[in-house]
C-alpha cells in the first residue's frame, strides 16, 4: 500500500518534472487562439502555434490544407458534404487565430455555395451549422438569414430560428425577433423544447426593457441655481408658490376674450389688395350659356394628315427579322452548377496565395453572397 501511494503523482507535478515542451506554445500565444465550442486538441494546437516561428512547419500546414481540399474533389461517396466538414474541422484546429490567411471563410462560402440547390442537404443540420458559422464571420448576418429563409434551408431546425431571432434582438428589432420565434414554433421546428425555452428567455428580457414610470409633479425637486441652499420648510413653500402661479396663469388665459378681426375697408371702398367686383359674375346665366364652349361641331379625323419627314421608308419589314430572346447568364451558370457539383467550387482556393486569400476573405465578409447568382437571392 505504501509503494502504491508513493507511485501516485499529481499530473501537474508529473508535467513539471518531465522535460516535455507541450504546453509552452499555448502559454505564449493563448491570447491569439480563437475559442471553439467543442474545445481544442492541445497537441495539434501546440504544433499549429509553432508555425509562427517555424517556416517549415507553416509550409507543411499549407500543404496539408491543399491535400484536404483535393480530397473534396476526389470524393466519390454518397455524402459529399463529409469531406468539407473534415476540412473545416482541421483548418479550425491548424489555424487557431482564424484570421484571413487561414482561408476558413473562403471554405465556408464555397461549401455552402456547392450545396445550396441540393435537396439532399436542405434539412441537414450539419449543412445548416456551416451556414450559421459562415454568418458569424460576416458583417451582415441578416442577408444570410434571409437567403436561408427564401430557399427553405434549415427551416425544420430550431437552431435557425434561435440564431436569427437573437441577431434581430441585438439589432433592436424586437418585433421581428418575436415573429421569428413564433414562426419557428408554428412550423414545429425541432427540438421544439429548445426553441420554446429560448423564446421564454427572450420574453423575460423584453419585459425587463420596459420604460421606467415618471415621477409625479409633487415628488420632483424644485429647480434652483447651483450653490443655493433650501432651508427646512422652504421646499414645500416654494412648491406651493409654483402651484399658485400656475393656477393664476390658467385663470388669466380663460378670462381673456377672443378678439374678432374687422375689415376696415368693409364700407365699400376698394383698397390696393381688395379685388374689383365690377366685372365679377353676379349671375351664372342659363344652362346653354354656361355650356357654350362645348358647342364645337366634331369633324372626321381622316381629313387630317400627320406631316412626315422626308426620306426613304421601308414598306414592309423583312420576314426573317426576329427579336432575340434575352438569356440571363448568371441564372444559366446556376443551372450549370447543379450538373458540375462541388468540383468547380473548390478549385479556387488551391490556386490563391496568401494575399489573394486575404482579399477574397475581406470581400466575402462585406458581401457574403457576392458569388451567388442573382436569381437565387431573396427579393
Amino acid at each position: 500500500m505504501a509503494e502504491c501511494e508513493i507511485q501516485k503523482i499529481d499530473p501537474e507535478t508529473e508535467f513539471l518534472s518531465s522535460k516535455r515542451e507541450t504546453g509552452n506554445e499555448w502559454e505564449i500565444f493563448k491570447e491569439n487562439v480563437r475559442p471553439l465550442k467543442r474545445g481544442r486538441n492541445v497537441n495539434i494546437l501546440n504544433n499549429a502555434l509553432k508555425s509562427h516561428t517555424d517556416n517549415h512547419l507553416k509550409k507543411s500546414l499549407l500543404n496539408q490544407r491543399r491535400k484536404l481540399i483535393e480530397a473534396v474533389d476526389d470524393y466519390k461517396g454518397e455524402d459529399p458534404l463529409l469531406p468539407w466538414l473534415e476540412c473545416m474541422k482541421w483548418v479550425q484546429e491548424a489555424f487557431p487565430p482564424g484570421g484571413d490567411s487561414s482561408g476558413l471563410v473562403v471554405i465556408y462560402e464555397q461549401c455552402v455555395r456547392a450545396f445550396w440547390h441540393s435537396e439532399q442537404y436542405k434539412d441537414d443540420l450539419r449543412y445548416l451549422k456551416v451556414w450559421l458559422e459562415y454568418a458569424d464571420n460576416c458583417f451582415d448576418k441578416e442577408v444570410i438569414y434571409a437567403f436561408l429563409d427564401a430557399n427553405e434551408i434549415g427551416k425544420t431546425h430550431s437552431d435557425f430560428y434561435i440564431s436569427y431571432a437573437l441577431h434581430l434582438e441585438v439589432k433592436n428589432k424586437f418585433k421581428a425577433a418575436n415573429q421569428t420565434f413564433e414562426l419557428g414554433i408554428s412550423r414545429n421546428a425541432q427540438p421544439i423544447e429548445k426553441l420554446k425555452a429560448a423564446y421564454r428567455k427572450f420574453l423575460i428580457r423584453s419585459m425587463s426593457r420596459t420604460k421606467p414610470v415618471e415621477e409625479p409633479m409633487e415628488k420632483q425637486a424644485p429647480v434652483r441655481s447651483f450653490g443655493t441652499l433650501l432651508a427646512k420648510g422652504e421646499n414645500g413653500a416654494r412648491l406651493a408658490s409654483l402651484k399658485s402661479d400656475h393656477s393664476s396663469k390658467n385663470n388669466r388665459t380663460r378670462a381673456a376674450p377672443l378678439s374678432i378681426y374687422k375689415d376696415s375697408n368693409a364700407s365699400g371702398e376698394t383698397g390696393p389688395h381688395q379685388p374689383d367686383q365690377s366685372n365679377s359674375w353676379l349671375k351664372l346665366g342659363a344652362r346653354a350659356e354656361r355650356n357654350k364652349e362645348n358647342n364645337a361641331i366634331p369633324a372626321k379625323w381622316k381629313s387630317f394628315k400627320i406631316p412626315q419627314r422626308p426620306g426613304t421608308r421601308t414598306s414592309v419589314a423583312s420576314a426573317s427579322a426576329c427579336i432575340p430572346v434575352f438569356v440571363d447568364e448568371e441564372c444559366q451558370d446556376s443551372l450549370n452548377l447543379k450538373a458540375e457539383g462541388s468540383k468547380s467550387s473548390s478549385l479556387k482556393i488551391k490556386q490563391e496565395d496568401e494575399k489573394d486569400m486575404k482579399r477574397e476573405t475581406e470581400l466575402l465578409r462585406k458581401n457574403p453572397l457576392r458569388n451567388f447568382p442573382h436569381c437565387s437571392l431573396p427579393r
